[in-house]
């Protein structure tokens, strides 16, 4: 009844109260957008942050009424400074400042598609799915709270499914999708592929500004940059379309140029997809691939094309955008291992395997000691790529080609990939640790790429041939776990769980990892992590991203078998 009673007197002397002289500014409007959600707005050029003596009262009443809405709290200048909630989730102004500095600083070189001068305020306006995906992903690895990560995975996907419930889209909430790597169809559902037409697929009359035609542009690059990503990363074919929209012909008639990095990662993706297409798209091959004599050829093309991509970025790209050339060539040379050992250039594309592998490695270890120490706060595609890289080490030291190389080097190497991949973890028993797990012990039971150890491990077997086949350059992957699956969990002996709270030390003279380190530029708090694992499009909590994740289901043996390696003729 107070609060009723001081309500009433602040409107009685509202009423009394003479107008001011002197107005406040009225706030810039962003232009209206094509497909706007009646509940998500544009993103406006400048965040209007008077709130006038009406809102106050207002205020007050939701305050009586138990009503949330958005939380105001004064700055030292007397502005408002709104905090945000998310069901029980609620973050200060503070706190979002600093999570969007995170984001922007280490999170957002990997996928440079958001503006870092926009204000954080400003996203939420755009979309509130943006907002709090950016939130999401800067909780990785925040040591001021490291409950806030597990605390959003709930919260997220329920805004994640309220805001594809909510038709039409606005192509902000794209960006967003692009970073939980949900997008193709919805992009192109709003004619992100067809930016200058934008009208044909809204129902509203719109009205395109230059700037807004170069954002859809830049955003719908990513989809197709993510979208190949995704499609590498798990031995699929891509769903990307490399249309007339990304053609420099288009940008140079439109007056407009995508920035260096986003131009030069678009041009890494357009090669793995010709890569994947070029091996694995063979219709008149069970598994689509291709000959022996096919491969040998395309190879040499493709080998030019990487070295053309590369003269390119030698004019001063990123390390983040030239590991992701390294990861390009590592796709590209992973192919070797569906070569026959009758083939003539059998050896040589084992050699280049084993220079792209060490390549890409030498740029993930880079990530750690240059710059801001990227590597713990990798991509998921980044991630999948130094496990590849790690079992090829593992395939190519415990066989006949490894008197063709230096195994200490490479010994050195795989023990860094095992320590890479923990530092990248971000929760005991996440995808990252348990899969670090099984290439550690793996490792040891092959014989630690030594050669005299061959004889322990009668599993690992010399020819380097693979079972498995129909995961593309990831085949290597799952053919290695169905392997350790043979050999360890279906005899009882591979509880990660309980495994990776005391990790395998790939270093054959140490019995524990947990207290080792390899290289101390490669950061240690990560070892076993204490929120969720990494990537754009993990952000919903362990669980539920191990649904869609086949490698996760192998590794907790809710696959069966679809062979037995021990049965397998030279699968010994």
């Amino acid at each position: 009844m107070e609060m009723e009673k001081e309500i009433q007197e602040l409107r009685r002397q509202l009423a009394n109260q003479p107008s001011s002289p002197s107005a406040p500014p009225p706030p810039i409007k962003a232009p209206p957008s094509d497909t706007a959600s009646p509940r998500v707005s544009s993103i406006p050029s400048q965040l209007d942050q008077y709130i006038n003596s009406e809102q106050a009262v207002s205020s007050l009443l939701d305050l009586r009424s138990g009503i949330d809405g958005s939380s105001q709290r004064r700055s030292p200048n007397r502005q408002f400074r709104p905090s945000r909630r998310l069901e029980g989730i609620t973050l200060s102004h503070d706190q979002v400042q600093e999570l969007f500095h995170r984001f922007f600083t280490l999170f957002h070189p990997f996928m440079p598609l958001l503006e870092p001068s926009i204000t954080s305020d400003s996203y939420y306006d755009a979309s509130p799915l943006l907002f709090w995906t950016i939130i999401s992903v800067a909780a990785r690895h925040y040591s001021p709270d490291l409950s806030l990560l597990p605390a959003l995975s709930t919260p997220i996907s329920h805004l994640l499914w309220a805001t594809l419930a909510d038709v039409p889209q606005s192509y902000v909430v794209v960006k967003a999708l692009c970073i939980l790597c949900l997008m193709m169809q919805v992009a192109m559902q709003i004619g992100l592929h067809r930016p200058s037409h934008a009208q044909e697929f809204a129902r509203f009359k719109i009205e395109l500004r230059e700037e807004e035609m170069k954002d859809r542009v830049k955003t719908w690059v990513a989809c197709n940059i993510v979208s190949q990503r995704v499609a590498t990363g798990y031995g699929q074919p891509p769903s990307t379309v490399y249309d007339w929209t990304l053609s420099p012909s288009v940008w140079s008639e439109t007056n407009y140029q995508l920035p260096d990095e986003v131009e030069a990662r678009l041009n890494i993706e357009r090669f793995c997809n010709k890569v994947t297409k070029s091996f694995y798209t063979n219709r008149m091959d069970p598994v689509g691939l291709v000959s022996d004599e096919q491969r040998s050829v395309m190879s040499d093309f493709m080998a030019r094309d990487l070295e053309e991509i590369e003269e390119k970025l030698k004019l001063g790209a990123s390390a983040v955008t030239f590991l992701y050339l390294r990861a390009a060539g590592l796709h590209f040379r992973l192919s070797a291992f569906f070569d026959s050992p009758d083939s003539p250039d059998y050896q040589s594309h084992l050699f280049s395997l084993w220079q792209a592998t060490c390549s890409f490695l030498g740029c993930v270890f880079d990530l750690s000691r240059t710059g801001n120490g990227l590597l713990p706060y990798a991509s998921n595609y980044v991630l999948q790529m130094i496990v590849a890289a790690g079992f090829a080490l593992l395939k190519l030291l415990n066989s006949s080609f490894a008197d063709k190389v230096k195994l200490a080097y490479g010994r050195e190497l795989f023990q860094k990939a095992v320590q890479a991949i923990r530092t990248i973890s971000v929760a005991v028993n996440d995808l990252p640790s348990r899969l670090a797990e099984v290439l550690a012990q793996m490792w040891r039971s092959g014989g630690s790429g030594l050669r005299s150890g061959h004889g322990q491990g009668d599993w690992l077997e010399n020819s380097l041939q693979l079972k498995t086949r129909c995961r593309m350059s990831m085949s290597l992957v799952y053919d290695s776990v169905w392997r350790w699956r043979e050999e360890f969990q279906a005899k009882g002996q591979g509880n990660l769980e309980t495994a990776v709270k005391n990790p395998t030390n790939p270093d054959s003279n140490v019995e524990s990892s947990a207290s080792s380190t390899v290289d101390a530029a490669l950061p240690s708090q990560g070892l076993l992590g204490d929120s969720f694992p990494p990537g754009s499009n993990n952000l919903f909590g362990e669980s539920n991203y191990e649904v869609f994740d086949p490698l996760g289901w192998m590794l907790d043996g809710f696959v069966n078998f679809p062979f037995d390696v021990s049965e397998t003729p030279g699968m010994t």
